[in-house]
């Protein structure tokens, strides 16, 4: 009855979900990331190899014996070594069952054989435009993931033994979660990755006391309450991605980066982007630029009475502060002191993953969607791009867990966090991936803004970078390249971890490493050979680096109290809004 039951709730979620589909327009390409090509050019490469091919063949063929022989082994009792097995951190095959059943142990490693072969055949393959490559590999990876036998009910005995140990209630249970997450996608598949209910923005994430002491259209300013008796004179703005909420920098108490600094005797002060609507559709890189960077920094230059600020840039929002210091250069003002930049790119020439969806067909493919959007891309698009970068541990874990399993999904602020992306306005979106990812345009000092021409190395003020060493979306290969592009001192320091928790990682957590170095020679590998390493956050070491350009101490300030009149308290409104 169990599985009947099943069975009902997922035909039903399935027919709710073609009946919703059904209004809508149908795709005008059938492939919008544009594979094909370059996987016909792929194999067209492959084809034009028999021997390479044949070797290919034979070597599969080869540890396809080796396999069963060593399963023939075993079945008589012997004791064998694994032909294959998971790469370390492979997470899919934790179950025992895995290793200690025989017939689980086989389809694991046949498996991984077949997948290790695909990805390794396409790797191997030259005489390709590199970026072409790049993207089949990108796919191929994607689509063996996606065929693990961790991912089907038959082949996954973690699932298995939770049928039988619950008389098929798991399925139940896991088909009512396929029917909520396609409820809460609009008849699109919106795979839940924690509990959301279990977190109120203000309430149990980004907590931190202040005020928001300025609004436009496109940030709410928010100035944090100070928890030391007096003050660094010169405040500190931080300008997050505008993808994502601000609140990274606020999880909890304990790994609060803007309570950290606080307590540090830092002035901070954060934007708050806009959830942009289709009304703000056309606003630009220029856009933001004035009235994020410009306004943020005025405002908290009026609300300290101080000359200027220093500024903090992080992801996107990393580079877009470049650009607008070039631009402040070009124009011969200086309202920011020092600049600070958290996984920021500038040169985009070996960027990440992102880089694959940036090719002229899949923008306009974007562009169409936008265009269905009112002008503006939907927060869960992006998420679903982010999420793709890591579809193991951000898709099919929890695919596995709560459809296979039918289990719920754990409180995770960071994941909850993960889910809340904002909408993207069209004009700025496309400017930015064809003028950096596209055309690298910054870094060239091909950029031009507000009829201003900039070049990086018109930046001469304090530069402190940090990147993380296994950051998939801005490289730390990347992060280099663009460190090396200012005009004035740079401090380049390397983080344990990736883009978030290379980032995010409280010194009280004594977790990862960082590396620094007081050089800053032509290559990332020479500044690795030179670089020291220390356990634990790299926070104190920027600290240290930022107090030094952050004046004498003056008598702590209360948001309440400046010139500025306090618009409403932290964290806002802007952040509230949902995708």
């Amino acid at each position: 009855m169990n599985l009947a039951r099943a069975a009902l709730a997922a035909q039903g979620a399935i027919a709710e979900m073609a009946l919703r589909s059904a209004d809508r327009p149908a795709a005008l390409s059938p492939d919008p990331f544009h594979v094909a090509p370059a996987l016909t050019e792929v194999i067209g490469r492959l084809a034009a190899q028999p021997d390479r091919m044949m070797r290919a063949q034979a070597d599969l063929f080869s540890r396809y014996l080796d396999l069963w022989q060593s399963a023939a082994r075993r079945m008589a009792g012997e004791a064998t070594a694994p032909v294959v097995e998971p790469a370390k951190g492979d997470k899919r095959f934790a179950d025992p069952d895995w290793s200690e059943n025989p017939v689980f142990d086989v389809i694991k490693q046949s498996y991984l054989l077949t997948s290790n072969w695909l990805n390794g055949l396409v790797a191997d393959v030259d005489g390709v435009d590199p970026m072409e490559k790049r993207r089949v590999e990108f796919f191929m990876k994607m689509l063996t993931d996606a065929f693990s036998p961790s991912n089907f009910l038959a082949s996954n005995p973690a699932a298995l033994k939770e049928v039988m140990a619950t008389h098929g209630e798991s399925l139940v249970r896991g088909m009512e979660n396929f029917a909520a997450d396609l409820q809460r996608g609009g008849g699109q598949l919106s795979i839940a990755q924690t509990d959301y209910d279990r977190f109120k923005i203000g309430e149990n994430v980004a907590t931190a006391p202040g005020k928001v002491i300025f609004r436009n259209d496109i940030i709410e300013l928010i100035q944090y309450a100070p928890t030391t008796e007096e003050v660094f004179e010169i405040p500190l703005v931080i300008f997050p991605p505008w993808i994502n909420k601000f609140y990274i920098l606020d999880l909890r108490p304990e790994n609060s980066m803007i309570r950290w600094l606080t307590d540090q005797g830092i002035t901070v002060f954060v934007a708050s982007w806009v959830n942009p609507t289709p009304e703000l559709a056309t606003k630009t890189f220029e856009d933001y630029m004035r009235e994020g960077i410009y306004a943020g920094a005025a405002a908290a230059i009026e609300q300290c009475g101080k000359p200027h600020v220093n500024a903090v840039g992080y992801c996107i929002g990393g580079t877009l502060l470049s650009a607008t210091l070039a631009h402040m250069a070009a124009r011969k003002v200086q309202p920011i002191a020092s600049a600070t930049f958290f996984a920021a790119q500038q040169d985009f020439s070996e960027a990440g993953d992102l880089l694959l969806f940036t090719n002229e067909e899949w923008l306009q493919e974007l562009e169409r969607r936008m265009d269905e959007g009112g002008g503006v891309l939907s927060g869960q698009a992006m998420a679903d791009t982010f999420n793709a970068l890591r579809a193991n541990d951000l898709i099919w874990s929890f695919f596995v867990n709560n459809y296979l399993l039918g289990k719920e999904p754990k409180p995770f602020d960071l994941l909850f966090w993960n889910s809340d992306q904002t909408r993207m306005p069209k004009t700025l979106h496309l400017f930015y991936l064809r003028k950096f990812y596209g055309e690298n345009a910054l870094a060239k000092g091909e950029l031009v803004l507000d009829g201003v021409k900039l070049n990086l190395g018109d930046v001469k003020i304090p530069v402190y970078v940090q990147s993380s060493r296994e950051d998939h979306i801005a490289p730390a290969r990347s992060v280099y390249k663009g460190a090396r592009l200012f005009g004035g001192p740079v401090t380049f320091t390397m983080a344990g971890s990736g883009h978030i928790a290379g980032v995010i990682n409280a010194p009280a957590a004594n977790k990862y490493q960082h590396w620094t170095c007081d050089q800053l020679p032509p290559t990332l590998e020479e500044w690795q050979a030179a670089a020291k390493e220390t356990p634990g956050s790299w926070w104190p070491h920027w600290a240290e680096w930022l107090k030094a350009r952050s004046g004498k101490m003056v008598p702590a300030r209360d948001p309440a109290k400046g010139p500025l009149k306090p618009v409403c308290d932290a964290p806002g409104e802007y952040v509230k809004v949902r995708s």
